[in-house]
């Protein structure tokens, strides 16, 4: 047995690592073992000074990303290794159903600990792989701290509870229900029906709409032949031998929990019972979930490990608990980094904040580029801020050229939204809150609703929109998900409407849209108007009060008779295309008006050198005072986002603006709040990437005639006292 291509120590088996943005963590060590010819492709995450865990494989028909809600949040506390077993992933497929029998994955996860220096670990593993645990603590038991079950399937005499028995390798009649779970209706039927059936009965709560999706990709990367072979050898079929879990189980010395959810379709609870009876386990039941809950309650279930290898390798800690009397008002403010305007903003009302409350101390969990305005305001930020996964840098890896299907987006961001949630948690518990405000913190709202019990602070949650809708190019599917994912959060509130103490919509009731949720669903303003506070627009200043544009404009190079366009696409770099596609367009707009002049600003995340160098234009990144620029500009050209948009409203000034594509809620929302205040010159990206139409835009938006709706000026005030009631 040898680890290729390294055999030394931990930190010299270290490879050149995938670096997928969306992911939560990337790996430390990513590399491949090789057992008796079978390739076994592994991930170490974190360091060897800490207790390991082991996360097992399970059925060929998920591979190791589906510990994706696990990983990010075990990391930051111990040593963890994952691998794709035989069969899945990126792991080797071996063909015939010996190969693939309870005893080689066993084998294989031994291969595993060896190719990572692991002389021990603690065994998490979920369906199959909880057997093929009990395999390795039976066999192995030097190398087994703990062993924690997740819907253990193991091959007790148990009645199927839910799910009707049917011969796996007999041809049948009807192919229907469960009778799908058969090798010919796999190699000979429709292969993709029984994925759709079997990922829909593991995930029998409503509302999971992504985890089935992300369960028909992982299924779709396997054969029906391989999914033949590893069936048959785990039930002893096709020449497999398959030893019986029973003895040993009762030859586990070391301690068991087994976690198995009361309404799982796949292997009835009872097994999970007979598992920890047979080990002298403990057994925790998850009423009401399914055969997939480290996937559809990750919360509970990252808190239920974290439990378990605590109690298996008990670390000194030390705490300190203050009487309730002498603690200090303390905040934590939430700032979303999905685009700076959030910053700003939040950076204002928390100084309207200080102003009822002096003695409140805030402390900021936030992300770059957030961070850089923050700590512009001399704000502190919590120093677990650092363990948050880069949500912007997910959002830059799904866009296109000006393309973002801003809610697709964030759907498949879930494996960071709930490491960031983790985090959050981890603050809260030690951190003695008095009011946590969450600006567009969706992990934070809907976890807490779908973990009520881990509320104990006042929670303020902050929005400037309201409703996930399709784009149309998303189709009936679209559609469909958007209704969903609006239908579970309706009722989130209306089942808990403890979690949150006060919903501030940043904004008016006519700024909300008046389309519907969905088929069947309320009507989107209607629905705010009765569950949110109004605290009117934020604009992070007061643009009457703004001195001293003239000597910025002097600063800048400009003259009495120049001109100033300014263009930015904010805080990502989603917006790099445009910039380009506006620098195209420079010559033709400054033949038409030679005086103007040009600075573009890139932001904290596109690099100004990036940028072709082009006469009459000026390129700088990161301005933490950009609302100055604004207002001493003559022009403006951005993205369309909300935040610089109504900034530029309450400048009134002249600007053009070009949503992303599929971006519902620049299109849609943003867009509806402009048309209000009869502000700005929406131009489509499809038009901008013809130079002369958007040198055109620019020109004829320069001598407009302004006549926007005033911006209110005391939203960030009206928003502060609004917050100040919960403290």
């Amino acid at each position: 047995m040898t680890a290729e291509p390294h055999s030394g120590p931990l930190q010299e088996q270290t490879r050149r690592v995938r670096h997928t943005p969306s992911r939560a963590r990337d790996p430390d060590v990513d590399d491949v073992v090789e057992r008796d010819g079978v390739r076994l492709a592994y991930e170490v995450f974190g360091d060897g000074h800490r207790p390991t865990v082991l996360l097992m494989p399970s059925w060929s028909i998920v591979n190791s990303r589906h510990w994706k809600a696990q990983v990010g949040h075990l990391a930051r506390r111990y040593r963890v290794v994952t691998f794709d077993g035989r069969g899945s992933g990126r792991s080797d497929r071996p063909v015939g159903a010996a190969a693939y029998t309870d005893e080689m994955y066993a084998e294989d996860a031994v291969a595993v600990l060896d190719a990572t220096g692991t002389e021990q670990a603690v065994l998490v593993g979920l369906s199959c792989g909880a057997t093929w645990a009990v395999h390795v603590a039976a066999t192995y038991p030097e190398r087994v701290l703990g062993l924690f079950a997740i819907a253990p399937s193991c091959g007790f005499a148990l009645p199927s509870g839910k799910r009707p028995t049917h011969a796996w390798d007999a041809r049948l009649d009807s192919y229907e229900g469960w009778a799908r779970y058969n090798r010919h209706f796999w190699l000979e039927g429709d292969y993709d029906a029984f994925l759709a059936f079997f990922f829909r009965e593991m995930y029998v709560e409503p509302h999971s709409s992504k985890q089935i999706e992300d369960g028909l990709g992982w299924g779709r990367e396997v054969t029906a032949e391989t999914l033949v072979d590893t069936t048959a050898g785990r039930i002893g079929c096709d020449g497999a031998v398959c030893l019986p879990v029973e003895p040993l189980c009762r030859r586990v010395r070391c301690p068991v929990t087994v976690v198995h959810g009361t309404d799982d379709h796949v292997r009835p609870h009872a097994i999970g019972e007979q598992l920890a009876r047979f080990t002298g386990g403990s057994l925790v039941l998850l009423e009401g979930s399914g055969h997939g809950p480290h996937a559809r309650e990750p919360v509970k279930v990252n808190h239920l490990i974290g439990e378990f290898v605590d109690r298996v390798c008990p670390r000194q800690q030390r705490t300190t608990w203050t009487r309730a009397a002498r603690r200090p008002k303390r905040a934590l403010y939430l700032s979303s980094p999905i685009g700076l305007g959030h910053a700003r903003r939040d950076a204002a009302i928390a100084a309207e904040l200080r102003l009822l409350h002096p003695d409140l101390q805030i402390d900021w969990l936030a992300q770059d580029p957030v961070t850089r305005v923050l700590a512009e305001s001399g704000e502190r930020i919590h120093p677990a801020s650092a363990w948050l996964a880069n949500e912007s840098g997910h959002i830059e890896h799904e866009s296109g050229e000006h393309d973002l299907n801003a809610f697709q987006a964030i759907r498949r961001m879930d494996e960071i939204l709930v490491n960031n949630f983790m985090v959050f948690d981890d603050v809260v518990a030690d951190g003695g809150y008095d009011l946590v405000v969450g600006d567009e913190a969706w992990d934070v709202d809907h976890f807490l609703h779908e973990n009520p019990e881990l509320k104990r602070f006042s929670f303020a949650w902050m929005t400037d929109f309201v409703g996930w809708l399709p784009m149309p190019e998303g189709g009936a599917a679209e559609a469909a998900l958007t209704a969903d994912y609006n239908a579970e959060m309706i009722e989130h509130r209306a089942r808990f409407r403890r979690v949150r103490d006060r919903s501030i919509f940043v904004g008016r009731p006519e700024d909300v849209v008046t389309t519907s949720f969905g088929p069947g669903l309320p009507r989107i303003r209607e629905w705010t108007e009765d569950n949110f506070d109004f605290s009117g627009y934020v604009t992070g200043f007061d643009p009457a009060a703004l001195p001293g544009t003239e000597d910025l404009r002097r600063d800048l190079g400009l003259g009495a008779d120049d001109r100033l366009c300014l263009v930015t696409v904010g805080g990502s770099g989603v917006g790099g295309p445009l910039l380009v596609r506006v620098l195209d367009a420079v010559p033709l707009v400054r033949r038409m008006v030679p005086e103007l002049r040009f600075l573009v600003v890139t932001g904290p995340r596109i690099d100004p050198a990036s940028l072709p160098v082009t006469p009459g234009v000026q390129v700088v990144g990161f301005l933490p005072d950009l609302y100055r620029h604004l207002a001493a500009c003559d022009l403006a050209v951005v993205q369309g986002g909300l935040t610089t948009c109504m900034e530029l409203t309450a400048l009134r000034k002249p600007f053009v603006y070009v949503p992303l594509l599929r971006h519902f809620e620049q299109n849609v929302h943003v867009r509806a709040r402009l048309d209000r205040y009869e502000a700005g010159r929406c131009l489509e990206y499809p038009a901008a990437v013809d130079p002369g139409a958007l040198a055109e835009a620019i020109a004829k938006e320069l001598t407009r005639e302004i006549a926007y709706r005033p911006v209110e000026t005391d939203g960030a005030a009206r928003a502060a006292a609004l917050l100040a009631e919960l403290l």
